[in-house]
């Protein structure tokens, strides 16, 4: 008789259970993913932005809140990827920069739906940011309005643009300067100028400097207490400081209103290089154009120690501008923005704020209005 042995099924061991979540990992975790999805939707679709001084009154307000689209010219790809996420150039509150450069990618750029057009209201990364050097995705933020583009010539007279020579218009509710005189040396209180929605105002002289429309000027000489609203135009030759502008030397007697005729550099387009248009063109091909082998000494440009006669330029430049034209710092100051500086366009306002009201500080018909 044979023993036949007969073997036992192996035990099954019984089914190991995850431990459940703690409620402070579940709200790490929830926290995490929200970071990462709006991280990637403010990189590639849209972004929102606040407007912080009043450069573009009328058309944006200080307090307005927008969503500017990174669609229409294509978002970048991020050169500096150690950064807190959803914070700019500084940690909130604070001058602490939010990044750190010890890494820097090469930046590209997505396809787009449109290419920037003359009037867009362009957000971007200023050119001459005073952290100079910054990386370019983390320079201060910038809103103007595009009135140049690659290949134009641009020039201002007594506040009127000409492209190529042609006069164009101002876009509607643009801003200069007046000089408000009022009878008899009256004292004006704030209200009468709020009632016309007229915020900059301040002391000059024997009576006020302020940023309007020709239409609300036209309004304020009818006024009661006024003797005269006279426009500032700043002359060439000008002495008053405030009207200096690009590009500060002897050779070029330029104000913010009479300015030009400046060429707006066009990629792969050359120019002869000269004593006189250097110093128009030399910030863009040291800075803006990333030559490592291009150096500048006593006034001349040279490549790898010889003179630099002629450029050929690498990429689009445009001249933008302030719609509160005595009261913005912009191209007619700083010169050109590289197209890699370039963020997006600014879609419509989500959010308005007033700061000056003294009751209800929403502006309820600005919400969700077109920024045109």
């Amino acid at each position: 008789m044979s023993n036949t042995s007969i073997s036992k099924p192996a035990d099954k061991s019984p089914t190991t259970k995850k431990p459940k979540k703690s409620i402070l990992r579940e709200w790490i975790d929830a926290i995490v993913f929200a970071v990462v999805v709006a991280t990637i939707f403010r990189w590639l679709l849209v972004e929102p932005f606040t407007i912080p001084t009043p450069s573009m009154e009328e058309s944006l307000l200080v307090g307005d809140y927008l969503f500017v689209s990174k669609l229409h010219y294509g978002a970048r790809t991020p050169m500096t990827p150690l950064q807190i996420p959803l914070a700019a150039n500084k940690i909130w509150g604070t001058d602490i920069p939010s990044f750190v450069d010890w890494i820097r990618l090469p930046q590209y750029r997505l396809p787009g739906i449109s290419k920037v057009e003359r009037y867009d209201a362009v957000v971007f990364n200023c050119p001459v940011d005073p952290s100079i050097d910054y990386p370019v995705d983390m320079k201060t933020h910038y809103i103007k309005r595009c009135i140049g583009l690659p290949g134009e010539t641009i020039e201002i007279k007594d506040q009127k643009i000409y492209i190529n020579g042609k006069p164009i218009d101002d876009p509607k509710g643009v801003q200069q300067s007046y000089l408000v005189e009022t009878k008899q040396n009256q004292v004006v209180r704030q209200r009468a100028f709020t009632e016309l929605e007229i915020t900059n105002v301040e002391q000059f002289g024997n009576g006020y400097l302020i940023h309007t429309s020709e239409e609300k000027a036209a309004q304020l000489r009818k006024a009661e207490f006024v003797s005269s609203v006279t426009k500032e135009i700043f002359r060439r030759n000008s002495l008053d400081l405030r009207g200096r502008s690009f590009p500060y030397t002897p050779d070029f007697d330029w104000t913010i209103d009479n300015f030009g005729p400046l060429h707006i550099p066009q990629a792969g387009e050359t120019i002869e290089l000269n004593a006189r248009n250097i110093s128009l063109y030399k910030q863009v091909i040291l800075h803006y154009e990333h030559n490592k082998d291009i150096t500048e000494s006593n006034g001349q440009l040279l490549q790898n120690g010889k003179p630099l006669t002629s450029y050929t330029f690498k990429q689009n430049y445009y001249f933008m501008m302030g719609d509160n034209r005595h009261n913005s710092s912009d191209s007619r100051a700083w010169g050109f923005v590289p197209e890699d500086h370039i963020i997006g366009k600014a879609l419509f306002i989500w959010l308005s704020i007033n700061p000056h009201a003294e009751g209800s500080k929403i502006r309820w018909k600005r919400i969700f209005s077109k920024v045109e």
